[in-house]
């Protein structure tokens, strides 16, 4: 119960910020609406990608908010390395907190994030017309895909905060995987037509895995090519994998 206080404090705290600055929504809302409104909408009429019995537009809506969790998450460790600077992150090490409760809370934090992004798309997927699901446990495995996959990639960030420990290097690194995360990844074409290396590097990217858990979710008629079950068996071995890597690299940012 310790355990799950300090980590339910360090996500309240993380996420409190939002209410300093809802602008942050509004941006972060740009580039999903410009995806869907531009390559979606495109994309849809010429037909050009092979996507089954799924319009363009139904099939890229999951990746797209796959993409945007991926992106709010995958910059989240530069906080770590704001926070170091000012002093802060030296009293949360003496603090009661663990170290694997300081991660995980931050996880915690980059999944409401996410959450306020799925809301975001999933409304402007209603108004052009994408076919949701309306089944109430397909939303709430939605959140629960939501969480993992933001856990995920801002788990990873904070690995990656910790080990380059400037925000010059990590805004490079971070630049540097964002789109080859996305582009290799099932969020905007099926795997199927990728050339085979690329399918190797597709099927060991966890991104494909939250993509394709919430394809079968978020849309009616939706099939996971996996297993809902695998997709999200997937994202939380990774989650912890990433967790025990974060939580032994975290007091090292200060050195």
């Amino acid at each position: 119960m310790r355990f799950l206080g300090h980590t339910l404090a360090i996500a309240g705290m993380e996420a409190r910020k939002l209410l300093h600055d809802p602008l942050e929504l509004f941006t972060r809302a740009v580039q999903p609406a410009l995806w869907l409104l531009v390559f979606g909408q495109v994309f849809t009429r010429i037909r050009a990608i092979p996507t089954g019995d799924l319009r363009y537009i139904d099939f890229m809506a999951p990746g797209i908010l796959s993409q945007s969790v991926l992106f709010i998450a995958i910059f989240y460790g530069i906080s770590v390395i704001w926070e170091r600077d000012l002093g802060i992150v030296h009293k949360f090490l003496v603090s009661p907190a663990s170290r694997a409760a300081l991660v995980l809370g931050k996880a915690l934090s980059a999944g409401i994030r996410g959450l306020t992004q799925a809301l975001i798309v999933s409304l402007l997927s209603l108004v052009l017309g994408v076919r949701m699901s309306g089944n109430p446990f397909h939303i709430l495995g939605m959140v629960l895909v939501v969480v993992l996959g933001a856990a995920v990639f801002s788990m990873f960030s904070l690995v990656i905060a910790c080990i380059v420990k400037t925000r010059e290097r990590f805004m490079g690194i971070g630049q540097v995987l964002t789109m080859p995360l996305f582009f290799a990844s099932n969020a905007i074409y099926p795997i199927s037509i990728m050339p085979g290396w690329l399918q190797v590097i597709s099927r060991a990217n966890p991104l494909t895995y939250q993509v394709d858990a919430l394809r079968a979710l978020m849309l009616q008629g939706g099939v996971s090519a996996y297993g809902v079950g695998i997709d999200i068996l997937v994202l939380v071995v990774v989650t912890a994998a990433l967790l025990t890597v974060a939580s032994w690299l975290y007091p090292k940012i200060v050195i």
